[in-house]
């Protein structure tokens, strides 16, 4: 992997026309006000976060840590913009996301949030570059453009040799390192990562860990959801959920990850 990924990426975002300027000044880039989340199950309803309230600034590294069942996952999927508070409301750098409409939604889910999954999500008859130009395609009409946008992103996460194999021919932390890049295709002001690590081996994990959290002030806010206390030890920030709120013992901030 490049020594200044945070450098080369840097440069890659900045060609796709987000201004990803680590210098800009912090600013909320969530705020969370008495959000609750509930689902019908079985003629009862599950919370699944209640009355959360939570504020998350541009450029922060921060790991959200809990238990099965804690709330994690839910709460990622609310920043995310695939789904909505039953109550509350989300913002995100000043506007709500449940008063959008679903293009509203869908068009800035494209244009300024990435994702990353334990599971990759890569499409298997695709190689590892045209599984990162699918996410370009629809913002960048020009073939030789998103291919050469293509090149640095993976050379940005220590694939530049490997673009021509397919996921199947690639290692678990070879094909997260695809999602990765993928997930900073269009340049998102954010990245959220569900358990980016739950399918490799420490080492390997370790890795891509390190590689997420160079990029928080870069690709503006990272966000982590594990259930890993030494996952969460890396980031900058820790939020602990437990029974779908806060836990008692809120965050913890350091100046420097672990």
């Amino acid at each position: 992997m490049p020594s200044d990924t945070s450098t080369e990426v840097m440069t890659i975002v900045s060609e796709n026309g987000n201004d990803l300027s680590a210098s800009q000044e912090r600013v909320p880039v969530y705020e969370l006000q008495g959000v609750s989340k509930s689902y019908a199950l079985g003629g009862g309803q599950v919370h699944a976060v209640k009355e959360l309230d939570l504020t998350i600034e541009s450029g922060d590294a921060v790991a959200i840590v809990g238990p099965s069942g804690s709330g994690k996952t839910t709460l990622l999927q609310l920043l995310g913009g695939l789904d909505r508070p039953s109550t509350g409301s989300v913002r995100f750098e000043g506007r709500d996301m449940a008063a959008m409409g679903d293009g509203e939604l869908s068009s800035l889910r494209l244009r300024t949030i990435g994702f990353v999954f334990q599971q990759f999500n890569l499409i298997p008859t695709l190689s590892a570059a045209q599984n990162v130009e699918v996410a370009l395609a629809p913002a960048v009409q020009k073939a030789a453009e998103r291919r050469e946008m293509v090149r640095g992103l993976l050379e940005s996460v220590g694939l530049g040799e490997r673009g021509v194999h397919v996921p199947g021919t690639l290692s678990g932390g070879e094909q997260q390192r695809v999602a990765i890049a993928r997930a900073l295709a269009n340049a998102p002001h954010v990245l959220l990562a569900d358990e980016p690590t739950g399918n490799l081996d420490t080492a390997t994990g370790a890795e891509i860990l390190d590689l997420l959290m160079s990029l928080s002030g870069v690709a503006r806010t990272v966000i982590v959801v594990t259930h890993d206390t030494g996952v969460a030890q890396r980031a900058h920030r820790i939020i602990r959920m437990q029974d779908g709120r806060l836990a008692p013992d809120l965050a913890e901030a350091r100046t420097t990850p672990a």
